[in-house]
């Protein structure tokens, strides 16, 4: 199963996370990010008009995990270095005690900064 965790700002639209994703190069079976963000309606635009469900993460499900990239604002808000490696690496876990991810590489971040996506999959146990 592979999961794109997604990180926006309040200005960023349904067609600023398409193009986030888009830049991974990557087909995923569910998004992800922090409750929030999750029911923001860009996130839903998204995820209905991709046919997409999304895992809505607690703040405590990302904290600490440890990510690729590290964004000193991120991690002070959230305790790890990147929202989207973040949310992927829980989501890919999500709903499978024991389970493990890895990221497929690094957060992509879209040229004007409003959305950043990453990739994990989970391992099988």
């Amino acid at each position: 199963m592979k999961v794109a965790g997604i990180g926006f700002r309040g200005a960023a639209t349904a067609a600023d996370l398409q193009v986030a994703l888009e830049l991974t190069g990557e087909q995923v079976d569910a998004l992800a990010s922090v409750a929030e963000k999750a029911a923001a309606p860009a996130m839903q635009a998204f995820a209905q008009a991709a046919g997409l469900p999304v895992i809505a993460l607690q703040e405590q499900d990302i904290a600490g995990e440890q990510t690729l990239t590290c964004s000193p604002r991120i991690k002070a808000r959230f305790g790890t270095g990147s929202l989207a490696e973040a949310a992927a690496l829980a989501g890919a876990r999500h709903g499978v005690p024991g389970a493990k991810s890895r990221l497929l590489a690094p957060r992509v971040v879209t040229a004007d900064g409003l959305a950043t996506a990453a990739i994990a999959e989970r391992l099988e146990p």
